[in-house]
């Protein structure tokens, strides 16, 4: 099936929230303004949605996702010339305690579903919906967007992007089900035997001549693999049931919780594990996963953790590689690593972060590298400063060469 982004949204208005639609104190009223352009979206009746309502953070524990209900009325029905349409949205934390400026995206996700998604001004969140959408600037009127005939792919960036909105979007697919029970009997192997199968399983791509696509391949192509396989063993789960009595609630919770970290624990080791074969492919010397100072364990140390550890070997050619999926809390973790190494590097899937945030990480001396699909997501003045994985690899092998 087509993984196009009409999928999810069949349109949305974005705006800047005002102070009379969000703050109590000004008005208790629960209603958004300058709602009339949502006719071409919701139509011209009285309708009920069920609504989710998403407040973004750049810090993981402040995401807020609450459920409510939303209402979409004219409130000039019995006028004789005029309509004055508005949409009425039940009280929610998300709301509550978002701020004046931030980016509003209304988004219809069903026949009586919305989404209403808020990313504080400035933000990484708000850089991604903006560049997902396709918005150069949004100001305190709505911009609507028709996106049902949508016929563009969604690339790795937007998947991404929905993924850490809370839309699932990671396809399965059936016709390799019967490879992988052959392979692996139906149970999850180790991430390591997964991530060789799933390059086992890709021959059009080159690690030397195009590493930055080659991950991103490898990369997807595992994510697709695993969600098939994770399909099939769940839903046996589900018809066995949970428990002696096949409804014990603390087996299921305990049954999620497992999906879920498999899941978290898997991407970060496929990534590190399909990292380690571009290195190898291309003759670089590392450790991995090493001790430096207080205990600290670097993913990557270049040429290696004995030269790190050699107080005369020339600290220039040293190099630090962090490997994170995600960057947007995470990147400082990696500046005390390795404290013989001035200058840190980085390198995460996540898109189109904030220019402050890359301001930031450059006046922390750490470099970003960023595959080269993702890296268009970013603005022409930041990718001057990012390297892409093939740049990267250049220049390790460049020190190594001395």
């Amino acid at each position: 099936m087509a993984n196009k982004i009409s999928k999810y949204f069949s349109g949305i208005g974005a705006k800047r929230l005002t102070e009379v639609e969000i703050k109590p104190a000004t008005s208790n009223q629960h209603e958004f303004n300058g709602i009339n352009e949502f006719k071409e979206i919701f139509g011209t009746e009285k309708k009920n949605f069920k609504g989710r309502f998403i407040l973004l953070s750049d810090e993981e524990d402040k995401i807020l996702n609450t459920e409510g209900s939303l209402t979409w009325y004219d409130a000039r029905l019995n006028h004789a010339t005029r309509t004055e349409y508005r949409l009425y949205y039940s009280a929610n934390a998300a709301i509550e305690n978002a701020s004046v400026g931030d980016l509003l995206i209304i988004a219809r996700t069903g026949i009586d579903s919305l989404a209403i998604i808020i990313a504080p001004a400035n933000s990484t969140s708000e850089k991604q919906l903006m560049w997902l959408f396709g918005l150069s600037e949004v100001q305190n009127k709505f911009i609507i967007l028709d996106l049902s005939d949508t016929t563009e792919e969604l690339s790795f960036a937007g998947k991404y992007i929905l993924s850490s909105l809370g839309f699932d979007t990671d396809e399965v697919k059936e016709d390799y089900l019967s490879l992988i029970f052959k392979t692996f009997g139906e149970t999850f192997p180790t991430t390591n035997l997964f991530s060789e199968f799933t390059r086992s399983t890709i021959k059009e791509v080159s690690p030397i001549e195009e590493p930055d696509k080659t991950l991103l391949m490898w990369m997807e192509r595992e994510e697709l693999l695993f969600r098939t396989l994770e399909k099939h063993i769940v839903e046996q789960k589900l018809k066995e049931g949970f428990g002696s009595d096949g409804i014990d609630v603390d087996d299921f919770i305990s049954f999620s919780l497992g999906v879920q970290n498999r899941r978290k624990a898997r991407a970060g080791l496929a990534f590190e594990n399909h990292l380690s074969i571009i290195f190898n492919v291309n003759d670089i010397k590392y450790s991995k996963g090493k001790v430096t100072e207080l205990n600290k364990k670097p993913d990557f140390i270049f040429p290696g953790i004995q030269q790190y550890h050699t107080d005369d070997f020339d600290t220039t050619l040293l190099t630090m590689l962090g490997v994170k999926t995600s960057a947007k809390d995470r990147w400082r973790q990696v500046l005390s690593e390795a404290s013989r190494i001035k200058k840190k590097h980085l390198l995460t899937l996540e898109p189109a972060i904030s220019k402050n945030q890359t301001d930031e990480m450059i006046s922390e001396n750490l470099q970003l590298v960023i595959p080269q699909e993702i890296l268009q997501t970013f603005k022409a003045e930041q990718q001057k400063d990012i390297l892409n994985v093939y740049e990267f690899i250049k220049k390790v092998k460049q020190k190594q060469k001395n």
